[in-house]
C-alpha cells in the first residue's frame, strides 16, 4: 500500500508543475492584451486591434513541453532507480535466506553428529564394563581352580605316603594296577570322545552367539565342562595313585604317568587359551572355516601370565593377523601351579580356528 501511494505522489508534482505552466501562460497572454474599451471616434477612422505574437506562443509552449519531458525523463529515471533499488534488496533478501537456510541444516548436522558422538560414547563404555566384568570372572574361576588344584596336590602327596605304607602288598597291587591301567585308558579314550564332543559343540554355540546374555551362558557352561574335565582329570590321577602303590620298580610308569599328567595339564590349559583368544575374534565371513597357528611365550605373574612375544607360524595372512590382535587383547592367561606343567605353558604352540 505504501508502494503505490508513494507512485501516487510521485505523479502529482509534473501535473502541478504542468498547471502553474499554464496559468503563467494564460497570464501573460492576458498581461499582453489591452482589455481598456477604445473611446468612440467619429466614424471614418481606423479600429486598432491588439494582435498576440505566435512566435512568442510557439515559444512558450516549446518551454512548457521541454520542462515537462525533463521532468518526466527525471521522474522515469528515479523510476528505474528505485526498480534497480528494489531488485538488489530482493537479492539480498534472497541471499540472506539461503544463508540462513544453509546455517540451519549446518546446525542439525552438527546436532546430529554430537548426538552420534554422545550414542558412541556409551555403547564403548557398555563394552567396555562387560569386557572388564569378564576378565574379574575368568579371574575369579582361575583362583577357584588353582585353590582346588592345591587341595589334590595335598592329597597327591598324602596318597604317596600311603603308597609307601603299602608296598608289602606287592602281588596285590600289581593286579590292581593292571586293572586301573585299563580303567584308565577307557576313562582316557572316554574323556578324549568328550572333550571332541564338547569342543564342537562350544564352536557351534559361539558361532551362534550374538548378545552378552549368551556370553555369561556360555561361560556358565565352559565351566561346568571344566569341572567334569577336572573331575574326569582327579579320577585318572586317582587312577595313578592306586599305580604309585606298586613295587618301586615302577617307577618308570609313575614317570610316565607324570609325563601324561603334564601333557593332560598342558592341553587343558591350551584349551581354555584357544577359548579365551576366540571369545576375542572379530567375526568376518572371509575368515570362517579357516585357521592359523600361532607359538605364544608367555611370562607368568603368579597365578596369571601376559603375553611377552607372538609369532605366527602358519596360515592366511589376514587370519593370522586377527588371530594376533585377538591374543594381545587377552590380558592375563592363567597360570597352574605345577612347574612342569608351567614350563610347559610359558612356550606353546596353539591353532586358532575360525569359526
Amino acid at each position: 500500500m505504501r508502494e503505490k501511494k508513494n507512485k501516487k505522489n510521485d505523479f502529482v508534482v509534473p501535473i502541478v508543475v504542468s498547471l502553474l505552466l499554464h496559468v503563467a501562460l494564460v497570464v501573460a497572454l492576458l498581461w499582453s492584451t489591452d482589455f481598456n474599451m477604445p473611446k468612440p471616434q467619429a466614424s471614418g477612422q481606423m479600429v486598432q486591434a491588439v494582435v498576440i505574437d505566435p512566435k512568442l506562443v510557439q515559444q512558450q509552449a516549446n518551454e512548457i513541453r521541454q520542462q515537462r519531458e525533463k521532468a518526466a525523463k527525471k521522474e522515469q529515471e528515479r523510476l528505474d532507480k528505485l526498480r534497480r533499488e528494489a531488485e538488489q534488496l530482493e537479492k539480498n533478501r534472497k541471499a540472506e535466506e539461503e544463508q540462513l537456510r544453509k546455517l540451519k541444516e549446518q546446525q542439525v548436522r552438527d546436532a546430529k553428529a554430537a548426538r552420534e558422538a554422545e550414542e558412541a560414547r556409551k555403547k564403548r563404555e557398555q563394552e567396555q564394563k562387560v569386557a572388564e566384568e569378564k576378565v574379574r570372572q575368568e579371574k575369579d574361576r582361575a583362583a577357584k581352580l588353582e585353590a582346588e588344584r592345591k587341595l589334590k596336590e595335598e592329597a597327591i602327596k598324602k596318597a604317596e605316603q600311603e603308597r609307601v605304607a603299602k608296598e608289602a602288598a606287592a602281588a596285590k597291587a600289581e593286579q590292581e594296577r593292571l586293572a586301573n591301567e585299563k580303567a584308565a585308558k577307557e576313562a582316557e579314550e572316554k574323556a578324549l570322545r568328550e572333550r571332541e564332543a564338547a569342543k564342537k559343540a562350544e564352536q557351534e554355540r559361539i558361532a551362534q552367539q550374538k548378545a552378552a546374555a549368551e556370553a555369561a551362558e556360555k561361560a556358565r557352561k565352559e565351566k561346568a565342562r571344566l569341572q567334569q574335565l577336572e573331575k574326569e582329570r582327579k579320577e585318572k590321577q586317582e587312577a595313578l595313585d592306586d599305580i604309585y602303590s606298586g613295587l618301586e620298580t615302577e617307577a618308570s610308569h609313575n614317570n610316565a604317568a607324570k609325563s601324561q599328567f603334564v601333557t593332560d595339564e598342558t592341553k587343558r590349559y591350551g584349551d581354555i587359551y584357544t577359548q579365551l583368544i576366540q571369545q576375542r575374534l572379530i567375526k568376518d565371513e572371509y575368515l570362517l572355516g579357516k585357521s592359523c597357528k600361532v607359538n605364544i611365550k608367555l611370562i607368568p605373574t603368579g597365578v596369571d601370565a601376559i603375553v611377552n612375544s607372538v609369532s605366527i607360524l602358519e596360515g592366511d595372512t589376514r587370519v593370522c593377523n586377527a588371530a594376533k590382535s585377538a591374543i594381545l587383547q587377552v590380558r592375563n592367561f592363567p597360570m597352574p601351579a605345577d612347574e612342569a606343567v608351567k614350563q610347559e605353558l610359558r612356550n606353546i604352540n596353539l591353532t586358532v580356528d575360525f569359526e
